[in-house]
């Protein structure tokens, strides 16, 4: 086999020393450029994405607040003192002070409850994001390499769920419930909200256990479990994580509206939704007791509303 490798003589020049002549350089040429995944590329597109590096920035300061609230804080959010009345305003002059954000109707720091009440926000919204991102992906998966009956069993449940109004649906199997935990209201919003994403899945695998290396592995006597979780599932995953990551916002955003509406986390729990909800009477003489925790929902929305939307740029070849 001849070999590849150019050499080349290289002859001695006027002025050059005689151990230069003769020498042999060999060119091996440019080495070959490394291949490239989909995942590499996305993550090359994300790095230079500002609205990825920006929602990225501040998801990571809601999680730190959510991990660790003590770090920002001190004070209690359930320590109520009347004398701190909520028709003093706010104490902007005083940062990361109890009294920089006013008090409630109850006297208990704002500030305080803004930073707490990141946990019980983000766990449900990242709680049934991976709750149905799991359910979804199994039934979906199921329903589009099997086909056949037990695709329209699988599909016709799923357009039953599709059916039912989301928070419709979630008032009414949260009003069931006396107790109202962070737990309860995750398999509340799961139990309703994994349809996308088995639709999703559903038309994924349809599309990729026709390729060829799919074929392939059934051809040689793979198993089903090994054609599903090695050859499909890694595949389909895209599709599946951009659709996650967008909905996530909306499951936060959910999880306020419930208990704005009294009927999501109890009472004693922590929550930017229930401070609106109660915020809401004193509208008119101290508005900042409504807007602050209003903007941090926002805020908190808006960041993985913003990730989600660059993640799917990303990983979308149409979009590039």
């Amino acid at each position: 086999m001849p070999d590849k490798t150019a050499e080349k003589r290289v002859d001695a020049l006027p002025g050059d020393t005689a151990s230069t002549a003769g020498v042999v350089v060999t060119d091996s040429g440019p080495a070959p450029d490394k291949p490239r995944s989909l995942w590499s590329d996305a993550w090359h597109d994300l790095r230079r994405n500002p609205l990825f590096l920006v929602s990225a920035v501040l998801i990571v300061f809601l999680l730190v607040m959510a991990v660790w609230p003590g770090l920002f804080t001190s004070a209690s959010p359930r320590d109520a003192d009347l004398a701190k009345h909520y028709l003093g305003k706010p104490n902007w002059g005083h940062v990361f002070a109890p009294d920089w954000l006013g008090y409630d109707v109850q006297g208990r720091s704002i500030y305080a409850r803004v930073v707490y009440g990141a946990r019980a926000s983000i766990t449900v919204g990242v709680g049934v994001t991976v709750a149905v991102t799991i359910i979804g992906t199994v039934i979906g998966m199921i329903a589009g390499y099997f086909g056949g009956w037990t695709d329209t069993l699988l599909s016709r449940m799923t357009d039953i769920f599709l059916g039912i109004p989301f928070l419709l649906g979630a008032l009414v199997v949260l009003n069931s419930f006396d107790n109202r935990t962070v737990w309860v209201v995750i398999m509340a919003l799961a139990f309703l909200g994994w349809t996308q994403i088995a639709r999703v899945a559903r038309g994924a695998v349809i599309t990729i256990k026709q390729s060829d290396y799919v074929v392939a592995a059934k051809a040689l006597g793979a198993s089903t479990s090994r054609i599903l979780f090695r050859h499909i599932l890694p595949n389909a995953l895209a599709p599946i994580i951009v659709v996650a990551t967008i909905a996530l916002g909306g499951y936060i955003a959910a999880e306020a509206t419930l208990s704005f509406l009294g009927v999501g986390l109890g009472d004693t729990a922590v929550s930017w939704g229930g401070d609106v909800a109660r915020g809401r009477e004193q509208l008119r003489i101290a508005p900042h007791t409504l807007i602050i925790p209003s903007v941090m929902v926002s805020i908190t929305v808006l960041s993985f509303l913003m990730f989600g939307d660059a993640v799917r740029n990303a990983l979308d070849p149409k979009l590039r």
